[in-house]
């Protein structure tokens, strides 16, 4: 049976930290830095609006000489972000955040965010998958079907 992001978010938490567009990028550093988490949301009135990330700190505010305190989230941010839904499954995800390049994809259901989950939530739930699938498979071989 495959993993869904419904369930990846019940064994991980449905947390998520978010900022409007009008902060500045060093308040949404800020709270990166004081989560340790690689991005924030960007939301406006409990809209998704964006996601602000590491990657568009490196390459929009350090590598264009700008201040992170005079720049907005929102004139940095990337808009409109992909989402997946709580059915989507671990494989697909991950699929999606490889072909893609994402590291963070929000999980949204009817226009309300819910959480978020990570390429390190993918790999976790695949790997942990593959574990259950080798221990099933080996009490097959061992002729032990009940410890399934």
């Amino acid at each position: 049976m495959m993993t869904t992001v419904k369930q990846i978010l019940e064994a991980k938490g449905s947390t998520f930290h978010a900022v409007r567009p009008t902060d500045s990028v060093f308040d949404a550093l800020s709270l990166m830095a004081q989560f340790d988490i690689g991005c924030v949301l960007v939301t406006d009135s409990d809209k998704l609006v964006g996601i602000f990330t590491e990657r568009d700190y490196a390459r929009k505010v350090v590598l264009k000489g700008l201040v992170s305190r005079d720049v907005k989230v929102g004139d940095l941010m990337t808009p409109n972000p992909y989402t997946v839904g709580l059915t989507g499954t671990a494989d697909d995800v991950m699929a999606t955040m490889t072909a893609k390049r994402f590291r963070h994809i929000p999980v949204v259901e009817e226009g309300k965010v819910l959480g978020i989950v990570t390429i390190g939530d993918m790999v976790k739930s695949i790997v942990t998958q593959h574990e259950k699938t080798i221990k099933q498979l080996e009490s097959y071989i061992a002729g032990d079907l009940a410890a399934e």
